[in-house]
């Protein structure tokens, strides 16, 4: 019941991260390929209503956010470090900021193409329109930030093969998502925004060939058995939270971006870093599911 289960699928950026850290820390692990867009009726069950990718799975704890589900790896398994320094800050940055520009590269050039069931799904998501032209008109804006980005990674590469240094850091996985997806997805365009970028070029191989760990595949219906049967583990310690909001409060939960499905639960642990809610439904009796405490919203029900 300890194995992790990530729910994912493989074109997703912010999964690239968490399979990147499987592969760093040299770990076996299951995959459960989720859909792309709503519906997900073996996911929901888990969240309470979170459909955002990745989400990661050990016996009945369910982890959403990428941010939170590096941080439980790296926790229950610790060596080799990932996380030093100020690597949580860059992984924000590399969340959103840089995400945002790679998000109007990609799609300036692919927006064409993409599927209308996918423009609305992403549309619910977001709450706002998904606006293919005004993608385009920004993309020459768009592309300068993400090759300013791109160069900060370059210029942080003078000193050693990684942002880390000598090993990787979560300061490269956070970075590294960016280029995989734009040089997946617009080949043709992040070869230009690198281009003179030797360093980053020969980093992003470097963290390819780290590869993503051990990975055997799972079913749905496998996953939602696990959480069915499994145990849940002791929360982390809680402590004063500005809120006021303490263990036993009935709360809810809500990203602070997109995403903001509200997802409802008890409260049994919160502090600096972490939300963690208890709550059952979908033939599910109990899961405790966990939230960052940065990028998201915890308020009283």
């Amino acid at each position: 019941m300890s194995e992790i289960i990530l729910h994912h699928y493989d074109t997703s950026p912010f999964s690239e991260k968490v399979r990147v850290m499987l592969g760093i820390k040299g770990l076996a692990w299951r995959s459960v390929i989720q859909p792309v867009i709503m519906p997900k009726p073996e996911l929901v069950p888990l969240t309470g209503g979170y459909r955002r990718i990745p989400v990661m799975q050990i016996g009945a704890d369910v982890y959403c956010d990428s941010q939170v589900i590096l941080a439980e790896i790296e926790a229950r398994h610790p060596d080799p470090p990932v996380v030093r320094g100020a690597d949580w800050a860059v992984n924000l940055w590399a969340d959103r900021q840089w995400f945002q520009a790679t998000v109007a590269c990609v799609f300036s050039e692919l927006g064409d193409a993409v599927p209308k069931a996918f423009i609305e799904d992403r549309e619910k998501l977001s709450g706002r329109p998904f606006d293919i032209a005004g993608m385009k008109a920004a993309a020459p804006s768009a592309r300068a930030q993400w090759r300013a980005f791109a160069g900060w990674a370059d210029d942080g590469l003078a000193g050693g093969d990684f942002l880390g240094g000598a090993t990787p850091s979560l300061a490269d996985v956070a970075a590294y998502m960016n280029v995989w997806w734009l040089s997946g997805s617009a080949p043709v365009v992040a070869a230009a925004l690198m281009a003179g970028y030797e360093r980053a070029k020969a980093w992003r191989a470097r963290i390819a060939a780290v590869g993503h760990g051990r990975r055997s595949d799972m079913s749905a219906e496998e996953a939602l058995l696990v959480a069915r049967h499994g145990m849940t583990d002791a929360p982390p310690e809680s402590e004063d939270d500005p809120s006021g909001l303490k263990p036993g409060d009935d709360v809810i939960v809500h990203a602070d971006d997109y995403g903001r499905d509200p997802i409802a639960g008890r409260l049994v642990a919160l502090n600096r870093s972490r939300a963690v809610i208890a709550r059952a439904g979908g033939g599910l009796d109990q899961l405790h599911v966990h939230f960052p405490r940065a990028g998201y919203v915890v308020s009283r029900a």
